[in-house]
């Protein structure tokens, strides 16, 4: 678990080491500890193999992906998004316009990565993309008849060859 200098705290490692997680937490500047006491053995520890891991490599590799896609994100939704000054009375409800500001962002980012759009400019031509087969079909619906009673016949359960002929059909003939 990577986290930030604000979530380092004796009991956080005992209690990440118990559900057999690997913590990489940045210590705080405390001055020298005192580890004198019951049960402070185990704290001291965790505390210590934690400091060792975070001098490493690979803490550096993890803080430095942490930063990118968690603080990028924040900064993003509380500095372009406008959510650092919310005029809102009550934290329930700046609770919420949170959960739906924060839900739509990870939206954007789920747009980005299926459909290869997520800004409103990119969207344009998206739609034009995603508008014309619906165009043809509704707009010029003779063309797609044996498309559309292929599909009939199939949700109805009859299986149709290519060289059936609708006009001698029933189904067509009532309407």
């Amino acid at each position: 678990m990577v986290a930030d200098k604000g979530y380092h705290s004796g009991a956080v490692l005992k209690q990440l080491h118990g559900e057999d997680v690997r913590s990489y937490i940045p210590e705080p500047e405390r001055g020298p500890r005192n580890w004198s006491g019951e049960g402070k053995a185990v704290e001291q520890k965790r505390v210590y193999d934690n400091r060792r891991r975070v001098r490493g490599a690979r803490s550096k590799r993890l803080q430095k992906l942490r930063s990118e896609l968690t603080e990028r994100s924040f900064a993003h939704l509380y500095e372009t998004g406008g959510m650092r000054r919310v005029h809102l009375r009550g934290r329930e409800n700046i609770l919420k316009r949170l959960l739906v500001h924060g839900a739509g962002f990870n939206l954007s980012l789920i747009l980005r990565k299926t459909l290869g759009v997520g800004k409103p400019r990119q969207l344009q031509g998206l739609c034009s993309t995603l508008l014309v087969p619906f165009w043809r079909l509704f707009w010029r619906p003779q063309a797609n008849l044996g498309v559309l009673g292929r599909l009939l016949h199939v949700l109805r359960g009859k299986v149709v060859s290519t060289t059936t002929s609708f006009a001698s059909d029933p189904f067509y003939a009532a309407a």
